[in-house]
């Protein structure tokens, strides 16, 4: 007999419930104290603002919400007893109750940013306890600055940071490489590969200058080390902090390239506000492009998720979608981001099923695509994650 109304919509829920989720991209956690400005500080990805605190948003009022509770407070606490409870239990005690609550089975572990102060893979998928693993995500902005840090001559630069590139993917549980071009220059790059004689004087730029990678040649070869490196790449794109020029993110900025590496690799388009749409776009006409609404959806909070999930999944392949969390500093963000994922994803199909434009074993199938065996699909984890 078919699943049909209420038992569709239960069956949904429940399968995504139950499913141990894959984070195809997220960063570690704190395991120091933290204080009420810190703790504030990690709930934006803006800067503080005097008088204006980080709770009074739609993701500081969802964790009021909805993670209070797994610290023993009552619904909707206020921020100075969240903080002091959250303190008195200790970073470890919190970690574990967030990570176990957002049961994740595999997390893709972006180990490029602050990774002094952040747990390491090996240990993220300790603290979420029972079956968990972690694999790396090397970002390639920092294999690039270390490499430069480390002193190397313009005329070097090319052939060094490939080698790094490859030591760097060689290791043991990397699955993927990931690039922040985003917030160095954005996407609107001439999408052609530089050749060695522009990459040396771009680094002999660099070299002069100091600092960070930045060079949109540099970015460009970096791009490129990425597809001749073979493995699976992850762009930010769209929302994040104010190093970010919104209108240079639009991952269709990205068309070009994306013709000219056709064929190669699996970009995986993160994270994408207010350009979900146009990331669906993407991944509708390229082979190679699968996209995400992590990072979104815990600060949009679990009501709005369903509405950023509704638009990313207007055209997009069923295929081409997966989760993340982006969670960074705050374990509440990992509980955060898959309750958001499962109750909008339910809710969507629950509709979908409702009006007959998909069956109830569809909805079963999709979401667990979408949850977990899309990233299995693409990434090649092994058959014991």
């Amino acid at each position: 007999m078919a699943i049909t109304g209420d038992a569709a919509t239960g069956a949904v829920r429940a399968a995504l419930d139950a499913l141990p989720l894959v984070d195809h991209h997220c960063h570690g956690v704190v395991t120091g104290p933290l204080g009420p400005d810190e703790f504030a500080g990690l709930l934006t990805e803006g800067e503080p603002w005097p008088g204006v605190s980080p709770f009074d948003t739609p993701v500081g009022t969802a964790v009021r919400r909805y993670c209070a509770p797994l610290l023993g407070l009552e619904r909707h606490a206020p921020p100075e007893e969240y903080v002091r409870r959250r303190a008195e239990l200790g970073a470890e005690e919190v970690n574990r109750r967030f990570l176990a609550a957002a049961r994740t089975g595999v997390f893709c572990v972006d180990t490029g940013y602050a990774p002094d102060r952040l747990t390491p893979p090996d240990a993220l998928a300790a603290a979420a306890g029972g079956q968990a693993v972690a694999h790396e995500v090397v970002r390639l902005e920092s294999v690039a600055e270390a490499v430069v840090a480390g002193g190397v001559e313009a005329g070097q630069y090319a052939d060094a940071f490939r080698a790094a590139a490859l030591d760097a993917v060689r290791r043991p549980g990397v699955v993927a490489v990931k690039s922040v071009a985003a917030y160095r220059t954005g996407f609107d790059l001439d999408p052609a590969r530089p050749d060695d004689r522009r990459v040396t004087a771009a680094a002999r730029r660099w070299l002069a200058r100091g600092g960070r990678l930045e060079d949109p040649v540099l970015v460009r070869h970096l791009l490129w080390t990425a597809v001749d490196l073979g493995l699976p790449l992850q762009l930010h794109t769209g929302f994040g902090d104010n190093d970010i020029r919104m209108h240079r993110v639009d991952p269709t900025h990205l068309t070009d390239w994306l013709h000219l590496t056709s064929g190669t690799i699996p970009v995986l388009l993160l994270h994408c506000w207010p350009y979900q749409r146009q990331a669906g776009y993407l991944a509708a006409v390229f082979e190679q492009v699968y996209l995400d609404v992590g990072l979104t959806l815990h600060h949009v909070g679990p009501v709005r998720a369903r509405a950023v999930l509704e638009e990313a999944l207007e055209i997009t392949p069923f295929r081409k979608l997966l989760y993340s969390s982006d969670a960074f500093g705050l374990a509440e963000f990992y509980h955060l981001g898959a309750l958001a994922f499962r109750r909008g994803l339910a809710e969507l199909f629950q509709d979908r099923v409702d009006a007959d434009e998909m069956s109830a074993a569809d909805a079963l199938r999709i979401a667990r695509w979408a949850g977990r065996d899309n990233a299995h699909r693409i990434y090649r984890f092994s058959d014991n994650t």
